[in-house]
């Protein structure tokens, strides 16, 4: 039988096999020997695939970093303990009263309005339900009740302090005493402070922002001060209700890190930081500054701010941070912050490192925010709520939320926080601006061996800086409510 004509080789193309190659395959043991090399010549190409994509990363690649390293943080046996001394006494009556005007922001007035409760303590005065903040920056009209469960703050204090909804009838008219108490004051001084009641029964507080030492306190008003701020000071029904649906809709879709991305109008201007705007938009931030005027300082050098780690991170340069700690690019980030200043022009940069980026916005119906939208305060609230519960936390530069959103994590088991190292970083950013660094290992080992120890791990809270003398040298202690070890936390067990 004649054998079968040759498939004809298409466009023209020269005969795949030699015909004295053909001939040659007509052997059985050869036909064997030819298909055993081709075997091996696929299994060495499949051996070489595997070898590039192990030992060759792509360039821009982070460094693997392991699921455990990325979201998990030792607390080291370290809990909660808030309980009184055996020392500590219920308080008694008191016909002396404290008005209080609580300024700032959202967390600058929580953590005012327990250091007064503290000082109440102090004083033996009874307090007044404090006034929140309406002339800040953000003109928000809420009233205690509408931010907090007040009910539940007077209950759970009744045996530290007495509180009260307002001055009793006798008093609303009674002549008042204005005292602004001296910031980062200890127990000395406010026996001393004491006297004040005696001409009159009323004092007002025009401000209680840093109106407590950081230390040197006794252990039973710092412990007050964590009671008050991590269990009596709690939101209102509504925002804890809608906190905890967004914080359930972000588990749905894994483990996420809440963004306190710093990158507001206001931040950039009060702060002087214009690196990578345009220069239009740094001469409106110059404006803002200059006519605002209880913005002291004006004439501010950006270059000097941002080389010294005053800077917020931008949106590009969180994108390129979180990447080389290892972080994949399809982790959720929730973006926990105001209106970013020039809006999806820099956000943009930031998604396209990890496009699961996600807002409260995006999370929430629109009837669901309604309620809070004319609200600055109750709209930080579930920022603040939502970033607590994260599974990391990352702030793009220090401030109230970042130090009492840092403390509250730590009160409650050293949940990973990680504070980026932004003067380190800024020399990393500029290296690779100048092309004399990549993206990929390198940056990923120098970045991940800078933040070793920034990640939320137990240690105590750090003194004055050194060098620093008088009372300016507490301006450079790290705040209570930042790291409330050790008089908040401590090995002995939860209490």
């Amino acid at each position: 039988m004649a054998n079968p004509p040759a498939m004809a080789n298409p466009r023209g193309a020269p005969p795949l096999l030699h015909p004295r190659h053909r001939r040659l395959l007509r052997s059985p043991i050869s036909r064997c020997a030819f298909l055993l090399l081709a075997f091996a010549a696929i299994l060495l190409l499949s051996a070489l695939r595997q070898v590039a994509r192990v030992d060759f990363p792509r360039p821009d690649a982070p460094r693997q970093v392991s699921s455990e390293q990325l979201w998990v943080s030792d607390g080291y046996g370290y809990n909660a303990c808030v309980v009184p001394t055996s020392r500590y006494k219920v308080p008694g009556k008191s016909d002396r009263y404290m008005t209080v005007r609580s300024n700032g922001g959202l967390n600058q007035m929580r953590t005012g309005i327990c250091d007064m409760v503290a000082v109440a303590r102090l004083v033996n005065a009874t307090l007044v339900i404090p006034q929140l903040d309406k002339r800040s920056f953000w003109q928000d009209t809420s009233t205690f009740k509408d931010i907090f469960d007040q009910p539940h703050f007077i209950k759970a204090l009744e045996g530290d302090v007495n509180i009260v909804d307002d001055l009793p009838e006798s008093l609303q008219s009674a002549p008042r005493a204005r005292k602004h108490f001296t910031s980062w004051s200890g127990a000395s001084y406010y026996e001393e402070v004491k006297e004040l009641w005696k001409n009159q029964k009323v004092v007002h507080i025009p401000k209680s922002d840093s109106r407590l030492a950081n230390n040197g306190l006794p252990t039973d008003i710092q412990r007050l001060r964590c009671r008050c701020l991590y269990q009596a000071l709690r939101f209102s029904n509504p925002i804890e209700d809608l906190g905890k649906k967004l914080v359930d809709r972000l588990r749905y879709r894994g483990k996420f890190i809440a963004l306190h991305l710093r990158y507001e109008k206001d931040m950039l201007a009060f702060t002087g930081c214009t690196y990578g705007l345009s220069d239009s938009e740094a001469n409106e931030l110059r404006i803002m500054r200059e006519r605002t005027s209880h913005w002291k300082l004006k004439d501010i050098n950006s270059t000097e701010q941002r080389s010294e780690g005053n800077c917020p991170l931008t949106p590009n340069e969180v994108g390129i941070f979180l990447r080389a700690m290892g972080y994949p690019e399809s982790t959720w980030i929730y973006l926990a912050a105001g209106e970013i200043y020039g809006g999806d022009k820099y956000i943009s940069k930031l998604r396209s490192y990890f496009p699961n980026l996600v807002s409260k916005e995006m999370l929430a119906t629109k009837e669901e925010l309604e309620k809070f939208n004319s609200h600055a305060s109750q709209v930080a609230a579930l920022d603040y709520i939502i970033s607590v519960e994260s599974d990391v936390f990352v702030p793009s530069h220090s401030g109230n939320m970042a130090k009492a959103v840092e403390g509250h994590r730590r009160f409650l088991g050293h949940r990973k926080t990680i504070t980026p190292d932004r003067r380190g970083l800024v020399e990393l950013f500029d290296l690779l601006e100048k092309e004399k660094l990549m993206e990929g290992p390198e940056l990923s080992s120098l970045v991940t061996d800078m933040h070793k120890y920034r990640q939320g791990s137990p240690r105590k809270r750090y003194g004055s800086l050194p060098g620093s003398k008088g009372r300016a040298r507490l301006r450079t202690e790290e705040a209570f409510y930042e790291n409330p070890f050790p008089e908040c936390i401590c090995l002995t067990g939860k209490h």
